[in-house]
């Protein structure tokens, strides 16, 4: 990470680390650097846990293997994964015991300018979904305005990395979860951005209410804008609720036409009526929808909010529209595989729960719908009803597939099921065959599962990759 000058603040400080993994590792070496006597605790015990430990140690640091439960003598600060619940006894025992809880943002942010650099402001961006997409198309506008910037967080470059590494970046575009936002008290963005809200991770979070309320906090003590979705008043919701520095404003974003203090759409044309002289009688062109990949409903809005959070701070709007252009979308999100006898197959397996079908779903029609998974709690009637005319023929697979086959028969009772009761490897291969003999020319078949994919695959992208790999197959057969 470079050299720099190291804090006498935590010398000496002992601090308990939650969690091996991808955020407990470098924040244990990190913290191990800059003094602090570090003891690493973990629930796992297996080879993996065993190995990563083992070279922890040889460095100097403890670990603690199957006793995540278990506070450490004389801890004085804890930093935590942000995927361990709050509700678990080392937190609770922390609580008793007087000591702080932060999560891997909340060290980052705390760990800014330890090498007399001045920190780069970070625009932040959260929500149920889109998250990565934005924070990755910001990126791309930020960059196209000649600014050093990075996506961090959640995706690309570690947080840790960018407050301390070599790198001097101008401003961050930061990708945060709720779990993150749960465990950061003191973070403030220059700007912020909340993409929408719907249940998710309820198990965690113990209600909606504690979720929204973990999202809203990304909002506090943001300097310039707070950026909501005007199609989700929840998000309005939480702007109002912030506590934000003097003269921060409301942004809101939409896909008609905007009013004053808003991004939106005019005649397929982005527009800011917010970062503007004139908010109630000019706006500013920023963008067509075409330079928008894909156009998705969904991605635009996407879209829209990258460019609110880049006008923000101070970007041009020739860099917006360079920026969206040279963006490309990650594997897995409404990625075009190919078309088939002229029936074009999508692969969306990034839609993991109802929400994100549903944006999916909206973008195309007729489509034959391959869905399915593991539900995590989720009810699937009201994505049902709303899609439902779109809807040729649904193809289902995965454990939880009853849920969505009983909101069909609810909602939908027209439209054809293929009830694909298999779990082994070539189950993605039935499906999209299935799915074939269902669709009619000009017809999209899309895969948006709705679902996690933990009951018959590794993760989304490889439930994904089995889609492309089967439409491959198909293609190969049918030239």
């Amino acid at each position: 990470m470079g050299s720099r000058q190291v804090s006498t603040s935590w010398q000496g400080k002992h601090v308990t680390v939650a969690g091996l993994g991808v955020s407990g590792i470098p924040a244990a070496r990190v913290l191990h650097g800059l003094g602090a006597i570090v003891t690493v605790v973990d629930d796992g015990d297996d080879e993996r846990s065993r190995t990563q430990a083992a070279q922890l140690e040889a460095e100097g640091i403890t670990v603690r293997l199957g006793d995540g439960a278990t506070l450490p003598e004389g801890t004085e600060l804890i930093v935590t994964a942000p995927g361990w619940q709050p509700g678990k006894p080392l937190f609770a025992a922390a609580a008793e015991a007087g000591v702080e809880v932060w999560g891997d943002v909340e060290l980052a942010w705390r760990l800014r300018g330890l090498d007399g650099r001045e920190p780069a402001p970070w625009l932040a961006v959260t929500g149920t979904n889109g998250k990565t997409t934005t924070v990755r198309m910001l990126a791309s506008i930020l960059e196209a305005a000649g600014l050093r910037t990075a996506a961090v967080g959640n995706i690309g470059v570690s947080l840790l990395d960018a407050v301390l590494g070599e790198e001097k970046y101008d401003v961050l575009a930061v990708e945060l979860s709720s779990y993150q936002l749960h465990w950061a008290p003191s973070l403030r963005a220059h700007s912020a951005a909340v993409l929408n809200l719907a249940p998710d991770h309820l198990d965690w979070h113990g209600s909606m209410a504690a979720y929204a309320a973990d999202k809203g906090r990304v909002y506090e003590g943001n300097t310039v804008a707070c950026v909501y979705n005007a199609a989700d008043p929840a998000t309005e919701d939480l702007v109002r609720e912030a506590d934000v520095e003097e003269g921060c404003r409301a942004i809101g974003f939409t896909l008609g036409t905007p009013g004053p203090s808003q991004l939106g759409v005019v005649d397929d044309i982005l527009v800011d009526r917010a970062f503007v002289e004139n908010r109630q009688k000019q706006a500013q062109e920023l963008a067509q929808i075409s330079d928008v990949n894909p156009p998705a409903p969904h991605n635009i809005a996407n879209a829209l909010a990258a460019a609110a959070l880049a006008r923000a701070f101070g970007v041009p709007p020739t860099a917006v529209r360079d920026g969206l252009r040279a963006f490309r979308p990650d594997a897995h999100r409404i990625e075009h595989v190919q078309d088939v006898a002229d029936v074009a197959y999508v692969d969306d397996s990034k839609a993991t729960n109802t929400h994100a079908a549903e944006a999916s779903l909206a973008a195309y029609d007729p489509i034959v719908w391959i869905a399915g998974g593991l539900a995590k709690g989720a009810t699937f009637d009201e994505l049902v009803a709303k899609s439902a005319k779109r809807l040729r023929g649904a193809v289902l697979i995965g454990a939880d597939r009853a849920l969505i086959r009983e909101a069909l028969a609810r909602h939908a009772p027209e439209v054809p099921v293929v009830d694909l009761d298999r779990t082994d490897t070539g189950a993605m291969s039935a499906a999209v065959r299935e799915a074939a003999r269902l669709a009619r020319p000009g017809d999209t078949v899309l895969l948006a599962p709705a679902c996690a994919s933990m009951d018959m695959f590794a993760n989304y992208n490889k439930r994904g990759e089995a889609f492309a790999d089967a439409v491959r197959a198909l293609a190969a057969e049918r030239d």
